[in-house]
C-alpha cells in the first residue's frame, strides 16, 4: 500500500475473481492497456494513467501503458511502422483499456484520437477491440466538463467495446497533481479509484463471455455466404 498513499485501507476492498468471472475464465490477471493523450513532459493525462495503473495493479490486473511519442499520423503513414505495430500488438494483448485525454477546444486531443484511429476493427482475422472493456478519464485545464468523455464514449461504441458506466473528469488538473506527478487526495482521486475498481470487475465479467456476447446473426450470415462461395467456386 506504500505506492497508494491516498488510499483509506479500511475502505479499499480486494476483488474476488470468483464473484465476477465466467466459469471458463482463463484465470490470469486482467490485461489492461492504458492510452493517454498528450506528449508534454508534464502531461496530466499521463499522470492520471499512471495513477490508474497503480490502482489496477492493486486490484490484481496486469497493465501496460503505450507511449505515443513517435507514433505517425494515420493518413499516408506506413502501417508497418514500429510504433503502429507496438500499439496494435498491445491492443490485441489487452482485455480492457483505459483512455485518458486532456480537453482541447472542447474535445479530446488529436494525440489520443490518432492512437484510436490506428486500431482497426479487424486485423488479420482478429478484432483487437471488440468485446473488450473500456474506462474513460478526462483532465481539464479549467472547470469540470465532460466533452472529451462524451466523444470517447462514441468512439468506444464504434470500436465495439464495453464502456463501463463510471467515468472520471478531473477539473483544474494543475491543482490536483503534485510536482512529482502524484495525484493529491480529493474527490477526483476517489473517482479514479472507483473507475478502476469497476473496470477490473467488468473485465472479469466480460472477458470469458466476450465470444458469446459478440456472436451476431449478420456475421454468421456473412461467414455462411463466404463458405458457400468457396464450395461453389469452380476448380481450375
Amino acid at each position: 500500500m506504500t505506492d497508494l498513499p491516498n488510499i483509506d485501507v479500511d475502505c479499499l476492498r480486494p476483488i474476488d475473481p470468483t464473484v465476477y468471472a465466467a466459469p471458463d475464465d482463463p484465470g490470469h490477471p486482467p490485461r489492461i492497456l492504458l492510452l493517454y493523450g498528450s506528449l508534454r513532459g508534464k502531461s496530466y493525462s499521463r499522470f492520471a494513467t499512471e495513477e490508474a495503473a497503480r490502482l489496477l495493479t492493486w486490484f490484481g490486473a496486469e497493465t501496460r501503458t503505450f507511449d505515443p511519442t513517435g507514433l505517425p499520423l494515420p493518413d499516408g503513414a506506413d502501417p508497418e511502422h514500429p510504433k503502429v505495430a507496438e500499439l496494435r500488438d498491445l491492443a490485441t494483448w489487452s482485455e480492457g483499456m483505459v483512455w485518458s485525454s486532456p480537453e482541447r477546444h472542447g474535445a479530446m486531443s488529436a494525440i489520443l484520437k490518432a492512437q484510436i484511429d490506428w486500431l482497426p476493427l479487424s486485423l488479420g482475422g482478429v478484432r483487437p477491440t471488440q468485446g473488450k472493456t473500456l474506462a474513460l478519464i478526462q483532465v481539464c485545464g479549467g472547470s469540470q466538463s465532460f466533452n472529451a468523455l462524451g466523444q470517447m464514449r462514441v468512439l468506444g461504441r464504434w470500436m465495439r467495446m464495453v464502456t463501463i458506466p463510471n467515468q472520471s473528469s478531473v477539473a483544474k488538473a494543475w491543482q490536483e497533481f503534485a510536482d512529482d506527478g502524484r495525484m493529491r487526495p480529493s474527490p477526483f482521486y476517489n473517482r479514479i479509484v472507483d473507475v478502476m475498481e469497476e473496470l477490473t470487475k467488468f473485465t472479469y465479467m466480460v472477458r470469458g463471455r466476450s465470444a458469446a456476447l459478440t456472436d451476431r446473426y449478420s456475421e454468421r450470415m456473412e461467414s455462411a455466404e463466404a463458405a458457400s462461395r468457396r464450395v461453389n467456386q469452380p476448380s481450375l
